[in-house]
């Protein structure tokens, strides 16, 4: 079976469950040939597991054939953190005002989902890298 020539590769953030083929994703598929409505169909029913609305990033990689596959990642550090203390945004001055307090628990509980798409070989080193994505959203890290 010979390989499809890929013709681009689109890196979008949509809604689980969410997803419509208006913007962003419209004018993102719209001149690659893409058909939005389909992706959105087949985006929808892959994120039937997930919580509605909880953003999650997918690499679309469309072929010569108009045809196109993508790949679900996990959802972003920052987007996890949010939903862990209920806030709504990070800190717009991290260095002095803090909007929330992150405990150990909550997180190795994002370092384990974020783990696959992590450059991290284990739990310690994911760990340090979500710490550091809540101190620069003014979210302090219980020691």
């Amino acid at each position: 079976m010979a390989k499809k020539k890929v013709t681009a590769v689109i890196k979008l953030q949509c809604p689980a469950q969410k997803a419509t083929p208006a913007p962003p994703i419209g004018p993102a598929l719209g001149p690659h040939g893409v058909s939005a409505p389909q992706f959105v169909q087949q985006f929808n029913d892959k994120t039937k597991g997930y919580e509605p609305g909880l953003i999650l990033p997918v690499i679309i990689t469309v072929y010569a054939d108009k045809s196109f596959s993508f790949i679900l990642k996990t959802p972003p550090a920052a987007v996890l953190i949010k939903k862990a203390l209920g806030l709504q945004s990070g800190s717009g001055t991290p260095n002095k005002t803090k909007v929330g307090k992150l405990t150990q628990a909550q997180l190795t509980e994002i370092a384990t989902t974020k783990l696959p798409d992590l450059n991290a070989f284990d739990i310690e080193a994911a760990k340090k890298i979500v710490a550091g994505t809540a101190r620069s959203m003014g979210v302090e890290v219980e020691k």
